[in-house]
């Protein structure tokens, strides 16, 4: 009961199955039309052109059942694969290249396929034409033989070119290229080639024409651009020649002669005729028509003319004969002829040369010995030459001409007809030259004019020269540039001058000597040219390192040249740097240099260069030295004398060292030179003034004359305001009145100039300064004239002049001016001990100076203080 239960649904199921199986229907495909892209490719096109791996069409179809289908491409045994498919999505590719010139339909299986059951059909693909073919010519290379006699515009050549493409792609349209340059035509459609209206072949112009023929096809579709594509060929046109040219003869015009010896039937000349047609060119018969009057007969065949008679039977010297050339065919025909003119002279036989004939007969060298350089136009005398022909007439006509060294001599007669004297002419007298040429050779030549032998002659001409004194010495140079070292000794050689003359013997001889401001030191040989020193010359390159003279060759007779001589005298190092004095004092205030200087007397670098150096000092590290200028100064850290009295014990602060100037020269020099320093501290307020009598400090005799200079400006000064207000006043003409007269004091004549009020002031510090101030209210009248005359008032009695500023008290210091070298104090002051090193210089300076204060003083009544 149980197998029952269970056989029951398998068989139910079996049953479901068979009903399903029988009731399965098969696939197909769309059909869409013949320009659908999917369906069964039925009627489906495709371009040549159309690239490899192009998506070209979508195989489509469906089941009733609605299963899923696939599709499929197969072709039949042999036949090329050009599509692929996706079994699924059915998109067909290209796979191959297509060519429709080679297979223009592809026939396909496609197939659907549900799984069960598969449908296949077979489709016709057509190959569409794309223009990827050129116009191809056949039956090339294209050689055409056509007669020269060709009418113009006839055919001559039907050129044929295919093309493989279809439709204006494939049709094909001829042409020439340089159509105007070639006398041919083409018809552009059917490729027939003409010979160009109104244009003829000529076989003896142009034997073979070169035709390039160019076919292009309608253009067309290629991959989306229109495309033309053309072919060229070359056809050979050989032109065959006619029978349409006359002969013509070769070598005209024609010349003979018949001489006095001529034997009767000798050949005079052959004249030639030749055919114009050169391709198929016909015999030539030759004929006299007139002219030779019995005496002369010519070759039929050959066209060679002789004579009949003997020369002494023709009666003419000239006969004209005229000579027929005929074209004779092949046939025996003779039709195309031409005419010559043949000239035959009968002359007397030229049988004797020109000759040559010196003093004693026939000569062929002749020799003349004669000085160089004679005047042009001279004739050479010793050179007797005639020339002689001996034949009568036209062959006794002869140049005659000098062959060698142009330009030199000139003969005369040119030209001699039987005999004449020979004359030699000089022409170029520099060019007759003993030193360029010592023997003049030269041919002179005679050679007949009008025979066709032209007969000539040789004779040998030699002229010896002889050498005169016409050369100049000429130096090698026109400068000669020199150097000696300024140490030399006496007698050495300095440089050689070299001077040349081409005359020979003594003419030739040079002779040297100097000459010149700058020859003094110097001596030259006077054979070698050699310049060298006096035996007692000193050379100093310092006193004088420039020496130039002429040096002066001159030959036996007096001629001569001159060159200059520049000698530089090289300097050496032979003096060592000098101090002005080898013990020196020098006075340095605290914070300023002071400077030593040596002199070398070289003249050049790096003799005269010198270098400075501190090679003692006592202390030692306080001082610094500028090694190229010999400035001295104390180290940086040292910047007053307290530091100075640190440093060592000596109050007095007056240093000394050894400095060394050394100059750079090889070998090297030097010397040495104790130097004291006194060290002060500046005691001046800062300033010009200040600043200048600081520096004037050791030299008060400078601090004199700019005193002096100044002062003497002021006078300048007044002298010329004091004119400027006179001429004023002259010109007005009218006196102003004396706004203030005061009366001076009777002082010396000498004392024409007013000096300037010292005013003192009471220092502030240690640093004193005096103050100069001029007098601005000094005498003078409205006129500025202090010549005119006043009404004198009574002499009052001077105004003193102001005290100073701050005077001194009796209980404070006493107060001084500062001078270059000491200090200056009234009388009751107490003047300061001096300075130990004080020159008799600095005494007397400040002594000066106080001498011209007082003097200033009493001049204007002012009390002493």
């Amino acid at each position: 009961m149980k197998h029952v239960r269970h056989f029951i649904p398998s068989l139910f199921l079996s049953l479901v199955h068979v009903c399903l199986v029988q009731a399965n229907y098969a696939p197909y495909f769309f059909d869409n039309g013949a320009r659908s892209t999917n369906g069964n490719m039925a009627l489906l096109s495709l371009s040549e052109d159309t690239p490899v791996g192009t998506h070209v069409y979508t195989l489509n179809g469906t089941d009733p059942e609605g299963d899923p289908v696939t599709y499929g491409l197969t072709y039949e045994a042999g036949s090329r694969r050009y599509f692929a498919v996706d079994k699924n999505l059915g998109n067909v590719t290209l796979i191959e290249e297509l060519d429709r010139e080679k297979e223009d339909e592809i026939e396909v299986i496609v197939s659907i396929s549900d799984g069960l059951s598969t449908v296949s059909e077979k489709v016709r693909i057509l190959v569409m034409d794309a223009n990827d073919e050129s116009p191809e010519f056949i039956n090339t290379p294209y050689i055409v033989q056509v007669p020269e006699n060709t009418p113009s515009s006839s055919s001559i050549f039907k050129i044929e070119a295919i093309d493989k493409d279809t439709g204006s792609g494939g049709s094909i349209t001829y042409f020439l290229q340089n159509i105007h340059a070639n006398k041919f035509t083409i018809d552009r459609h059917s490729g027939v080639l003409r010979i160009k209206p109104g244009v003829t072949l000529d076989y003896e112009k142009s034997r073979t024409h070169f035709v390039v023929v160019v076919a292009k096809d309608g253009g067309g579709k290629l991959r989306g651009d229109n495309k033309v594509f053309s072919a060229t060929t070359t056809v050979t046109i050989n032109v065959e020649d006619v029978q349409d040219t006359p002969p013509m003869f070769i070598g005209t015009p024609y010349y003979g002669y018949v001489y006095e010896d001529t034997l009767a039937g000798s050949e005079v000349l052959t004249v030639v005729a030749l055919d114009g047609d050169r391709g198929k060119p016909n015999s030539i018969h030759y004929c006299i028509v007139n002219g030779s009057e019995g005496s002369f007969e010519i070759s039929n065949t050959t066209g060679a003319i002789s004579v009949i008679k003997s020369p002494n039977q023709l009666k003419k010297e000239v006969y004209e004969l005229k000579v027929k050339a005929s074209e004779v065919s092949q046939e025996g025909d003779s039709s195309e002829h031409t005419f010559a003119m043949v000239t035959i002279r009968v002359v007397d036989l030229n049988n004797h040369p020109p000759t040559f004939y010196g003093e004693n007969g026939p000569q062929n060298r002749f020799e003349l010995t004669m000085y160089e350089h004679p005047p042009e136009g001279e004739i050479l005398r010793g050179l007797k030459i005639t020339v002689n022909d001996s034949d009568q007439g036209a062959n006794a006509k002869f140049n005659l001409r000098l062959v060698g060294p142009g330009g030199i001599f000139r003969v005369v007669p040119q030209t001699v007809l039987n005999e004449a004297q020979v004359t030699i002419i000089v022409e170029n007298s520099a060019a007759i030259d003993y030193e360029s040429f010592k023997v003049l050779t030269f041919k002179l030549l005679a050679i007949e004019v009008n025979t066709p032998e032209k007969f000539s002659s040789t004779a040998d001409v030699v002229i010896r020269l002889l050498d005169t004194n016409d050369n100049v010495p000429k130096f090698s140079s026109d400068y000669y540039i020199a150097r000696i070292p300024e140490n030399s000794p006496g007698g050495s050689n300095v440089v050689a001058v070299t001077a040349t003359d081409p005359d020979s013997g003594l003419w030739g001889e040079i002779k040297y000597s100097i000459y010149g401001t700058g020859a003094d030191l110097f001596l030259i040989h006077p054979s070698t040219g050699i310049i060298y020193t006096q035996p007692w010359a000193v050379l100093d390159a310092e006193v004088n390192s420039k020496y130039n003279f002429y040096v002066k060759a001159e030959d036996t007779d007096g001629k001569y040249s001159l060159a200059e001589v520049f000698i530089t005298v090289l300097d050496v190092n032979d003096h060592s740097p000098e101090f002005n004095e080898n013990i020196q004092e020098k006075t340095m205030i605290i914070g300023s240099p002071v400077k030593i200087e040596a002199i070398d007397q070289d003249a050049e670098e790096p003799n005269n260069i010198v270098d400075y150096s501190i090679m003692q000092a006592d202390p030692a590290n306080v001082f610094d030295i500028d090694q190229s200028t010999g400035e001295i100064k104390l180290k940086s850290y040292i910047r007053s004398l307290d530091i100075i009295h640190n440093i060592t014990n000596n109050k007095d602060c007056i240093w000394s060292l050894v400095v060394q100037a050394k100059d750079r020269g090889s070998p090297s020099f030097s010397t040495t030179a104790v130097l004291k320093i006194d060290i002060t501290e500046e005691t001046l307020h800062k300033g010009p003034m200040a600043a200048f009598l600081m520096q004037t400090k050791d030299n008060p005799m400078k601090a004199l004359g700019v005193l002096a200079g100044v002062m003497g400006i002021m006078v300048l000064i007044t002298i010329m305001i004091s004119t400027a207000m006179f001429w004023r006043n002259k010109r007005s003409n009218k006196v102003m009145p004396v706004r203030r007269i005061i009366k001076k004091r009777q002082v010396p004549p000498s004392r024409t100039v007013r000096m300037e009020w010292l005013k003192f002031k009471r220092p502030s510090n240690a640093a004193e300064k005096f103050v100069v101030e001029e007098d601005v209210k000094s005498l003078h009248n409205e006129n500025s004239n202090n010549n005119v005359q006043v009404v004198p008032v009574p002499p009052a009695a001077p105004v003193p002049p102001p005290p100073p500023a701050l005077a001194p008290r009796g209980d404070g210091p006493g107060w001084r001016v500062p001078t270059v070298s000491g200090s200056l104090t009234p009388k009751h002051i107490i003047k300061p001990p001096k300075k130990k090193g004080h020159s008799s210089t600095h005494n007397a300076l400040v002594s000066e100076l106080k001498m011209r204060f007082e003097k200033r003083n009493a001049a204007f009544g002012e009390p002493h203080i």
